[in-house]
């Protein structure tokens, strides 16, 4: 029985994080091995936006201070700051984290990723541009990724900071490469000469729906739907037709992982919690990765808003195209308020998206099993 770490975001206050670093545990523990989580040190952000944005008391405070200024209800602004300061004692434990770090572990195999673990040009202080991200310092016989994704960081970008030399002699290390989008995929053969091979992410190759016995039944009264996005990124003309399109179908809104001024509800669960209501509402409206999936897993109706990367902002058009491409769903997509409905309205075959989804879950089991079931000569970075 191998002795397995996962290096990814799995302390980052988020339902999707925790969702994909319990899914790839479970994976791996059903191939046989010890599963442990493993920490980063955090270095400086390539990109600075202020001389505080730095892991600490005054990010925070500044985190905190920016909830409270979201469009959205007073009650609900005050029930978001309470979720993200309890969050991570009452659910880290599940996955066996304790608030100790673990740093540089000796193990049979390390596993980077899923997540966007290999997005290092960015700004956010709580990732930073840490080498360890690309296995550098570890100290496992064997060094992989599963469903390992740049985010929305480029070629042109690893080009225009002059780290495309760097990351390519790390990328090179590896003895296994998995990523889960086109733009990473792209950049590990350019950079490295590799090809890697491609999987889902772990909420998706993880049959969540099948075989986790932690998702509860969820009764509610009245019909409902979720608006799943990151508080403050969407429009003030998508949430005034978010509220014009639930009174006529005579929906509740319920927002769950972020605040928002159309919502009725905001839903504070477990992330287990987060699926049970996805499988009752009668629609979904999302603008992350994790809120697509969710809707894909659970069999929901729903539409996907892009946010495309200006300058130094943060997008997702790389990943959730690419997710929606390799799952059939590209027409699930608007990019507007006045689309959305017609979105919604649009059936989905989600008998040819299972199909896919299995498809890629023997894959996954395939490169896990191969990956992590021998071990070669020690490699350290």
């Amino acid at each position: 029985m191998a002795k397995v770490g996962i290096l990814s975001m799995q302390r980052i206050v988020n339902y999707g994080s925790f969702l994909q670093a319990y899914g790839l545990k479970m994976l791996l523990e059903k191939s046989g091995h010890n599963v442990e989580f493993v920490d980063y040190h955090i270095e400086k952000p390539l990109i600075a936006k202020s001389q505080f944005q730095k892991p600490g008391l005054f990010f925070k405070i500044q985190k905190v201070l920016k909830a409270f200024q979201y469009d959205a209800s007073w009650k609900h602004r005050i029930q978001f700051v309470l979720y993200k300061k309890k969050f991570a004692g009452k659910y880290l434990p599940i996955l066996g984290i304790t608030p100790v770090m673990n740093y540089l572990p000796e193990l049979d195999a390390l596993v980077i990723g899923s997540d966007e673990v290999f997005n290092c040009i960015q700004s956010n202080p709580n990732v930073g541009y840490s080498l360890e991200l690309f296995g550098k310092n570890h100290r496992a016989k064997k060094l992989l990724t599963y469903a390992a994704s740049f985010g929305n960081t480029t070629m042109e970008k690893l080009k225009q900071y002059h780290k495309d030399q760097e990351i390519g002699w790390f990328l090179k290390r590896f003895d296994g490469i998995s990523v889960r989008d086109k733009n990473s995929g792209m950049i590990v053969s350019e950079l490295s000469g590799l090809k890697p091979e491609y999987h889902l992410d772990p909420v998706l190759a993880y049959d969540y729906i099948g075989e986790c016995r932690l998702i509860p039944q969820i009764k509610t009264k009245e019909r409902y739907l979720i608006l799943y996005a990151y508080s403050g990124r969407i429009s003030g003309e998508i949430n005034d037709w978010i509220l014009a399109y639930a009174k006529k179908k005579g929906l509740r809104v319920y927002s769950i992982g972020g605040i928002h001024r159309c919502a009725d509800h905001f839903i504070d669960c477990s992330p287990f919690e987060v699926l049970a209501y996805f499988q009752n509402a009668e629609a979904v409206i999302t603008d992350t990765f994790h809120g697509t999936i969710f809707s894909m897993i659970t069999k929901r109706k729903f539409v996907t808003i892009i946010c495309k990367s200006k300058g130094n902002s943060y997008g997702n058009e790389e990943k959730l195209s690419d997710l929606l491409e390799r799952t059939g769903l590209s027409d699930r997509v608007a990019n507007a308020a006045n689309e959305i409905e017609t979105v919604l309205e649009k059936a989905i075959d989600y008998t040819a998206v299972d199909r896919i989804i299995n498809e890629e879950r023997l894959k996954t089991l395939d490169y896990l099993k191969k990956q992590t079931g021998c071990y070669g000569e020690d490699r350290h970075g």
